[in-house]
């Protein structure tokens, strides 16, 4: 069974980076994943964080767990980037979103409303044929 230090071999390949060019883009010390990889030893918290921050693109849950593809969905990589956004923009894109809401939530309405008085109209003339 693959361990977390295996799959982040596979993503160093991946990426097409050696392990000495990635130890040193996260700040680790020179031969921390393979002495990591040839002791089959887990990986601190403290690193997987490091590596999310430098590499965003590497889904957490895939890495850990093994589930899920190895890169995010682009899906995922925008709810993060709206974290990202300034409290005000945040604030304006959920205000669209609500009016878009209300907007299809009045459409809908409307189509129920015209359902029903349809039926309504359609039980008055049963009635009156009997």
């Amino acid at each position: 069974m693959l361990k977390t230090v295996d799959r982040l071999i596979q993503f160093i390949n991946h990426i097409d980076m050696s392990a000495r060019q990635f130890d040193i883009s996260i700040g680790a010390s020179n031969g921390y994943t393979l002495r990591m990889k040839k002791n089959q030893a887990s990986i601190g918290s403290d690193v997987i964080e490091t590596i999310l921050k430098v590499y965003p693109q590497l889904n957490v849950a895939w890495l850990i767990t093994g589930e899920g593809e190895m890169l995010k969905t682009k899906e995922v990589s925008e709810i993060l980037e709206f974290e990202d956004l300034s409290k005000l923009k945040q604030t304006e894109i959920e205000q669209l979103i609500e009016k878009k809401i209300r907007s299809r939530q009045e459409i809908a309405i409307k189509s129920i409303i015209k359902e029903v008085s349809d039926e309504i109209e359609q039980m008055k003339k049963d009635l009156e044929k009997n």
